[in-house]
């Protein structure tokens, strides 16, 4: 158990490998795709056979530097390649192209900005140290036959990693979900990864310490792998910081390594002591010529960068004056963002469209197990019910029923409504023949009224609504109930 009365303050440094999306891998013209059949996507660059040179991606490189630039870092103006070298069974060439942090990455001395404190409302800087390019390895499998083997299939696919500075800005399992969670986004709205941890094609691998509050160090490191999901990154840590305060609390010393998680255990355990930085005897590939960029086409990328995530938020909430959960919901996928900034470009009030977006709207989606491209509902539906609400051309009541229909249709709801004569009663004189009908036909339920039982209004609405198949205009029901019942 840890040390009684002892504090302890969690570091956690994150790298962060994000597959590029491209066509081709990143020094060979083999097909970038997940899965397929083993060793298909092979050829003699990305399987290290004599002889055969490596060349450039220049798309993957141009992912690289666009991230860079929506990360605030400086750019590297000349960047090198280097061998990284170390020996494993799916690493076909004995050793991995990366770059080295000394020579520059592609990007360094950058930044995030999270979401933080409880509100939502305030932010927090996590400072990155380096965004490089390298190669994936390949993928380590067992055979059914027993025994195990190698596809190579993702050798040589292209690789991002994106590092934080150093020493850690984030100190707890929360905040490092929250940094993976705006990074992958910020990934996703830069199409540059798709971002789905379950197919490996978004890694993290946070390097977590404690100390004591009075230390003036860091404490010894863990690198934790094989974390799947924003759930396991936020697990994996708060294991770790309860492991390795136990073991100090137990006199024991801590050791720098590489612990596996095993997901469903809610458990670590040790993979190997981690290597240090000299054990790979990085030197420049002598395959591979320095990639030099001009202030010219630096400058052409960053004008073309999209509006980010948390650009994005802040505008929802300082422009539009959504609530900061509200934009969060809204920002939190590319697809939802875009279709809700195109219902507001139709003129839909903001506060409106969002409510029935995150309402209705994202109830019958998740009830179809939809994705909002894939639904039949588009920005100008949302705009139009939103208007015939505000108009008084429907009630709520009716409304809801309408957008069910538009949303199995695709039909706009103004066009149902006039179809099937569902547009509100709102006539003063009409209503009230009806309210004096419900008042006529219920006069057990007017005598209670006038003892005092002033909350059986209620069941008069209802009547009024049941005859008027709920097209009766609900403020005027009420004020018109206040005045008969009274009399």
């Amino acid at each position: 158990m840890p040390k009684s009365g002892v504090a302890y303050v969690t570091s956690v440094g994150m790298e962060v490998h994000a597959e590029l999306l491209t066509e081709t891998k990143m020094f060979c013209g083999c097909l970038n795709r997940f899965g397929g059949e083993v060793n298909t996507r092979v050829c003699p660059v990305c399987l290290a056979l004599p002889g055969a040179l490596p060349y450039i991606n220049r798309r993957a490189v141009e992912h690289v530097l666009r991230t860079a630039l929506a990360l605030n870092c400086q750019i590297a103006m000349r960047s090198l390649f280097h061998r990284k070298n170390y020996f494993y069974p799916d690493l076909p060439k004995g050793y991995q192209l990366s770059q080295y942090e000394e020579t520059n990455p592609i990007g360094y001395a950058g930044y995030l900005v999270i979401p933080a404190g409880d509100d939502g409302l305030a932010t927090k800087r996590v400072r990155l140290r380096r965004v490089h390019l390298e190669e994936d390895t390949g993928k380590l499998m067992h055979l059914p036959s027993g025994g195990s083997g190698v596809d190579c299939n993702r050798a040589g696919v292209p690789l991002m990693e994106i590092v934080t500075d150093f020493p850690p800005d984030i100190h707890t399992p929360e905040e490092a979900r929250e940094y993976l969670q705006q990074l992958r986004l910020l990934l996703v709205y830069l199409g540059v990864c798709d971002g789905k941890m379950e197919q490996g094609s978004l890694r993290c691998e946070p390097n977590i310490s404690i100390a004591e509050e009075s230390a003036e160090k860091l404490g010894v490191k863990t690198e934790l792998k094989n974390l799947g999901s924003f759930r396991a990154v936020a697990s994996g840590i708060r294991h770790e910081e309860t492991r390795m305060a136990d073991e100090l609390g137990r006199g024991n010393e801590l050791k720098q390594e590489t612990r596996g998680w095993n997901e469903d255990k809610e458990t670590s355990f040790v993979m190997r002591v981690k290597e240090q930085e000299q054990d790979y005897r990085y030197f420049t590939d002598p395959d591979l010529p320095p990639m030099v960029f001009t202030e010219e086409y630096i400058e052409t990328l960053r004008a073309n960068l999209p509006e980010l995530p948390m650009q994005k938020r802040q505008r929802y909430i300082e422009a539009l004056g959504l609530s900061a959960y509200d934009a969060g919901v809204l920002v939190a996928d590319r697809e939802w963002a875009e279709f809700f900034d195109g219902a507001v470009e139709d003129g839909g009030d903001p506060k409106q469209v969002c409510n029935w977006m995150n309402g209705d709207f994202a109830r019958l989606l998740n009830e179809d197990k939809l994705d909002v491209s894939e639904s039949k509902v588009r920005p100008s539906h949302i705009v139009n019910i939103v208007n015939l609400v505000e108009s008084g051309a429907i009630n709520g009541k009716t409304a809801k029923e309408v957008f069910e229909r538009t949303y199995k249709s695709g039909e706009l709801p103004a066009e149902i409504i006039e179809s099937e004569g569902l547009s509100q009663i709102s006539d003063t004189g009409a209503i009230l023949c009806v309210v004096r009908e419900a008042i006529k036909e219920n006069p057990d339920a007017v005598g209670k009224f006038k003892e005092g039982k002033t909350n059986i209004k209620g069941f008069f609405v209802g009547k009024v609504m049941q005859k008027t198949k709920g097209r009766a205009n609900a403020e005027i029901v009420n004020q018109l109930l206040d005045v008969e019942l009274s009399k």
